[in-house]
């Protein structure tokens, strides 16, 4: 039984789905998003193999790429993830539309494009079932027209870090305004989208942090990312990765 309220809870979905493909039913009880829900496993439930099964690309390590096309107005495909992905995190696909950028599905992929002569704009976006990905638009927010609401995100405070708080600092360090709430922050971009240079981003030991202010490279900003290392916990090549598609 979950004693608090169940945060992040489309993770704890994605574990007991992968659970039932591989024969293990697990019965909810209970409200799982914003409640006290309880996990019920039969005691005659046993593992067995699906005999073949597709293991997904990371998804919240997809929107950095799908962010940077949509920043750029270039055009970029991730594999490993699609319409019939498992992960809530694709959903963020759906917010860069929302924004102006067109996005193209397929069973296993993703691809985003932006026309250069179509605006990304802010938008008001719950991102409770996306608090991963939400990260990234935190930094798209700068080269948006009108401010973006990242709403339901108290779980960023219980991370890696207090990423409210470092979100807020790097985004002000960056030129951008940020009202910070208990569960959410409204970003307002800079005047005419002209962002800080050569502003140092404190990562905070926090892979996330590092990865998502790294896109404002992608905009033809010079920044330096402190502590570029500590993206291993999750994407040791993420460096040269991001390299590879930006040149």
């Amino acid at each position: 039984s979950i004693k608090d309220e169940l945060i992040s809870a489309p993770y704890v979905s994605l574990t007991t789905g992968l659970m039932k493909k591989f024969g293990v039913n697990v019965e909810v009880e209970g409200e799982m998003n914003g409640g006290t829900p309880s996990f019920v496993i039969g005691a005659d439930e046993k593992y067995t193999s699906p005999k073949s099964i597709l293991v997904e690309g990371d998804a919240s390590s997809a929107s950095y790429f799908l962010a940077g096309a949509a920043i750029t107005g270039g055009t970029i495909t991730v594999r490993g993830c699609g319409s019939e992905s498992v992960q809530g995190d694709v959903a963020f696909a759906d917010v860069l539309e929302q924004m102006g950028a067109t996005v193209t599905w397929a069973p296993e992929s993703i691809t985003v494009t932006r026309d250069p002569d179509v605006k990304l704009k802010g938008v008001d976006v719950d991102c409770g079932k996306i608090p991963d990905a939400a990260m990234t638009l935190a930094v798209a927010a700068l080269f948006c027209e009108g401010p973006m609401t990242i709403r339901n995100v108290y779980s960023w405070r219980l991370k890696e870090t207090e990423r409210m708080k470092a979100i807020v600092a790097e985004c002000t360090k960056l030129g951008a305004t940020v009202e910070e709430f208990e569960d959410y922050c409204i970003i307002h971009p800079p005047k005419d989208n002209v962002v800080n240079e050569d502003v140092v981003i404190e990562t905070y030991d926090d892979h996330r942090m590092a990865m998502t202010f790294s896109l404002a490279a992608c905009a033809g900003v010079n920044v330096v990312i402190d502590d570029p290392g500590c993206t291993a916990k999750t994407f040791p090549t993420y460096f040269e990765m991001l390299g590879s598609v930006a040149s």
